[in-house]
C-alpha cells in the first residue's frame, strides 16, 4: 500500500512539474551519470575537497557543481536540478560547507527566484532536501519530497526556486542563526553559479512554515549585518508556524498528545548545533530517549512519546529546565525576539486551534498556540517588528486552525503576497491592530545556577 501510495504521488507532482516545463524532455534524465541518481550518506559530492582551506573562502563561494533529474519519491521527473557545494558559516561561527538545490523555471528568465526553506526537521543528514531531490527514499526524507507540491506554482509562475539544506551536514536541527547562514550563503552561491542563470540583479522572495519559518525569519533578521548584498535583493519573506522562543514552545507542548517529542528533538539538536553537552542533566529515562531520536526526525517524535515531560527525562534537581545552564544558552541563543529587525517586508501567519491536535495547555505568559508554535510570541514579534522597523509587516491568525492545518490557507496566499511584492505594489501592513502577545525577554538562570 505505501508504495502504490508513493508511486500515485510521485506521478502526481511529476506531471504537475512537467506542466511547467512545456520545453523539457526526458534527456536530461536519461543523461545523468548511475551515480548522480541516488545521494547517500557516503555521497562524495558533499565533502570539501579543494586545496584552499574554507575559512579563506568567502561565504557563498561555489565548491562543486552538479546537474541531476529532479526527482519525487525516488522517481526521476523531467524538470533539471542544479545542486551546489557552498561555503557557509556554522552555528558557532565555524566554516562549513553545504549543499543547495536550484530549479529553473522554464517559463522564467532568471531575474526573480524565490528561496523555499523547507520544514524537514531531523537530526539526520541523510534527510535533507538535496538528498531527496537526487533520489534518496527514506520515511523521515517524506517531507522534501512531498514539499515539491509547493515548488509547481512558483515555478509556473517563473521563479526559479533555490532550495538549501538549512540545516547544514551535521542536522543542526533548531539552529537558528545557522539556518540564517546557510539560507543566506546559498542565495549567493545561486547568484555566483553560471548554470543557474541567474546573477546579482536576480531579486529574491524568502519563504518557509514551521522549521522552514525558523530558517526564513532567522534570514531575514541576519541578511543586513551578515549578507547585505542578498538583503538589497530581497523583496520580502512569507513563513508561518514559527517558532519564536523555544523556552516557550517547550513548556507549551510539555505532556502533550502528539508534539511532546519535539523537546528531546530540541534538547539533542541544542547540544549538537552550539556543542554543549545535556545529558549530564538528564537521567536514566531521558538517556534512553536521547538515543532513540539521537538521529531522529519529526516524523520519528510526532505522537511518539504522548505525555512526554521535560520532569520525566531530567534528574530531580533540574525539573526547572532554567537550572540547567546549557538549556538557558541555547534557548536564549535561539530566540527570534532578540534577532534584529528584518528591513524589509513581511507576512507572518500563526494558527492557535492546538487542541485539535492534542496539546491543550496555556502556561501563565506563554498562553495557547497551534500545537507546537506559541500565537502569543509570533504577536509578540510581529508588534516588536512594527516598533522598531520601517518596513510593513502582515499578520494574521487563524484561532480555528492548528498547526497542520495551516499550510493548506497559507501556502497560497504566501505565493500571491511574494507575486505582489515582485510586482512592486505596495505591502500590506496590520502594523496597530495586532493583538499584544507575550513578552519575549530572554531565559534568566534558576537561582543558584
Amino acid at each position: 500500500m505505501r508504495t502504490c501510495t508513493s508511486r500515485l504521488l510521485a506521478a502526481a507532482v511529476t506531471a504537475a512539474l512537467a506542466a511547467t516545463a512545456v520545453a523539457a524532455t526526458t534527456g536530461p534524465a536519461a543523461a545523468a551519470p548511475a551515480a548522480a541518481r541516488s545521494a547517500t550518506a557516503s555521497d562524495p559530492f558533499y565533502a570539501y575537497d579543494g586545496s584552499t582551506p574554507l575559512a579563506s573562502l568567502a561565504p557563498g563561494t561555489v565548491l562543486k557543481t552538479r546537474t541531476l533529474p529532479y526527482h519525487v519519491l525516488g522517481l526521476p521527473t523531467p524538470v533539471t536540478a542544479i545542486q551546489l557545494l557552498y561555503r557557509s558559516t556554522d552555528a558557532q561561527g565555524r566554516p562549513s560547507a553545504n549543499v543547495t538545490t536550484v530549479v529553473r523555471s522554464l517559463a522564467g528568465d532568471g531575474s526573480k527566484a524565490v528561496s523555499y526553506q523547507s520544514f524537514y526537521d531531523s537530526l539526520d543528514p541523510k534527510d535533507g532536501p538535496s538528498r531527496a531531490v537526487a533520489g534518496d527514499v527514506s520515511i523521515s526524507g517524506l517531507i522534501p519530497n512531498v514539499e515539491a507540491l509547493f515548488l509547481v506554482p512558483l515555478l509556473a509562475q517563473g521563479y526559479n526556486v533555490v532550495l538549501p539544506d538549512t540545516e547544514g551536514q551535521n542536522a543542526d536541527l533548531a539552529a537558528g542563526p545557522e539556518y540564517a547562514t546557510n539560507t543566506l550563503d546559498s542565495i549567493r552561491a545561486a547568484t555566483r553559479s553560471p548554470e543557474t542563470g541567474m546573477g546579482p540583479d536576480t531579486r529574491f522572495g524568502l519563504m518557509g512554515y514551521s522549521g522552514g519559518a525558523v530558517a526564513t525569519g532567522w534570514a531575514a533578521a541576519l541578511a543586513p549585518s551578515y549578507a547585505p548584498e542578498v538583503n538589497a535583493k530581497l523583496v520580502g519573506y512569507t513563513e508561518g508556524g514559527l517558532l519564536v522562543d523555544p523556552a516557550h514552545n517547550l513548556k507549551y507542548v510539555d505532556g502533550s498528545l502528539v508534539w511532546s517529542g519535539i523537546t528531546p528533538l530540541s534538547v539533542i539538536g541544542a547540544s549538537r548545533s552550539f556543542g554543549s553537552d545535556l545529558t549530564p542533566y538528564l537521567n536514566d529515562y531521558g538517556r534512553s530517549v536521547y538515543q532513540q531520536l539521537e538521529h531522529g526526525s519529526i516524523v520519528d517524535a510526532l505522537g511518539h512519546y504522548p505525555g512526554l515531560t521535560w520532569k520525566a527525562m531530567v534528574k530531580p534537581q533540574y525539573a526547572d529546565p532554567n537550572s540547567a545552564p546549557p538549556f538557558v544558552e541555547a534557548v536564549n541563543r535561539n530566540n527570534l525576539g532578540s534577532a534584529p529587525t528584518p528591513t524589509v517586508p513581511g507576512s507572518i501567519a500563526q494558527g492557535n486551534g492546538g487542541v485539535l491536535e492534542g496539546t491543550f495547555a496555556s502556561p501563565p505568559g506563554i498562553g495557547t498556540g497551534d500545537g507546537v508554535a506559541v500565537a502569543g510570541d509570533v504577536r509578540a514579534l510581529a508588534r516588536q517588528y512594527c516598533a522598531t522597523g520601517a518596513a510593513a509587516v502582515a499578520y494574521q491568525q487563524y484561532d480555528l486552525l492548528s498547526h497542520f492545518g495551516v499550510p493548506v490557507v497559507w501556502a497560497p496566499q504566501a505565493v500571491g503576497w511574494l507575486g505582489d511584492r515582485f510586482a512592486g505594489r505596495p505591502a500590506p501592513s496590520d502594523c496597530g491592530h495586532i493583538p499584544p502577545g507575550n513578552s519575549l525577554t530572554p531565559e534568566q538562570p534558576a537561582p543558584g545556577h
